[in-house]
């Protein structure tokens, strides 16, 4: 008899991102607020013949053999001691591929919770941790906070520390989809190019809020935010387009602005939904593509 579970993928914005310089091991430690917002993949999850096998069908793109949800669900098999039962998953995206919202992270992590209920089993912290290491660095945020209600974390390290914290509800966002892509690697690259002639000329580019201090100024009015994205301003250069978009959403009367992740989406928070829907209209109507959140 098949079985069918169907989750949905919740997307991410990164309120203040710091990126710290490399490690020996090569990873950035990054001090950051991830918040959980409507906008979604979804995932229908069925069990098929066989067992140790994992198959993605997804109409918007053609994925890659391996992949974060094939990885997330053999790391499950591992944590879980045993061969898993095979499944097929349906994926429909909403969350632009490389956007920097964490969609890729949210499928494995909503992967991971179909897979408890289709084999009855309740994963403990550290088994879930051992999957998000396994599969990707922002998977930790999404294993752990991900609830039906939303989620929102201080997150640092590497990403695998996760303090949750309570989630604002009056917060409206308005997403610009700029058509550019920036890759992972190239924008680490970019940054570690920044922190060494940041080391040479002896001066900071940014005045960052202390982490201490993150959940505090989460909770100011947003015109109040002194948050910073490392990636914005190198990015910004590489691609005029991220850069044109902050400004937009400013002049749209968004309280606050920048680009969520290592991009390219970028983000207006409001402080109503009619004027964050009014932004995405008008937006929309010079030929941005843009989407209304929250």
């Amino acid at each position: 008899m098949t079985c069918e579970i169907v989750e949905h993928a919740s997307a991410k914005v990164n309120l203040n991102l710091r990126v710290l310089p490399a490690r020996a091991d090569g990873f950035h430690d990054i001090e950051s607020i991830f918040q959980t917002i409507s906008l979604a993949d979804t995932l229908v999850v069925r069990t098929v013949e066989g067992t140790g096998r994992c198959s993605v069908i997804c109409p918007a793109m053609v994925l890659p053999e391996a992949n974060t949800l094939t990885r997330a669900y053999d790391a499950f098999c591992t944590v879980t001691g045993g061969q898993c039962g095979s499944v097929s998953v349906e994926l429909t995206k909403r969350i632009p591929a490389g956007g920097g919202l964490g969609g890729g992270s949210s499928d494995a992590a909503a992967l991971i919770r179909a897979l408890e209920k289709l084999n009855g089993v309740s994963l403990t912290d550290a088994q879930l941790d051992s999957i998000a290491a396994a599969v990707g660095s922002d998977v930790f945020f999404f294993v752990h906070c991900d609830k039906e209600n939303g989620g929102c974390a201080v997150v640092s390290g590497r990403g695998e520390r996760v303090k949750e914290i309570c989630k604002r509800r009056d917060l409206y966002f308005a997403l610009i989809f700029p058509g550019v892509h920036s890759s992972t690697k190239e924008a680490y690259a970019l940054v570690d190019k920044q922190f060494a002639e940041e080391k040479k000329s002896g001066q900071c580019m940014y005045d960052y809020p202390a982490i201490e201090t993150l959940e505090t100024v989460y909770n100011l009015p947003v015109g109040k935010w002194n948050f910073v994205n490392t990636f914005t301003r190198s990015l910004s250069v590489l691609y005029p387009e991220i850069g044109r978009a902050v400004l937009e959403l400013r002049n749209e009367g968004a309280a606050f602005c920048d680009m969520s992740g290592s991009g390219s989406t970028v983000y207006g928070v409001f402080a109503s939904r009619e004027e964050a829907e009014n932004a995405v209209k008008s937006l929309g109507a010079r030929g941005m593509n843009c989407v209304l959140a929250i």
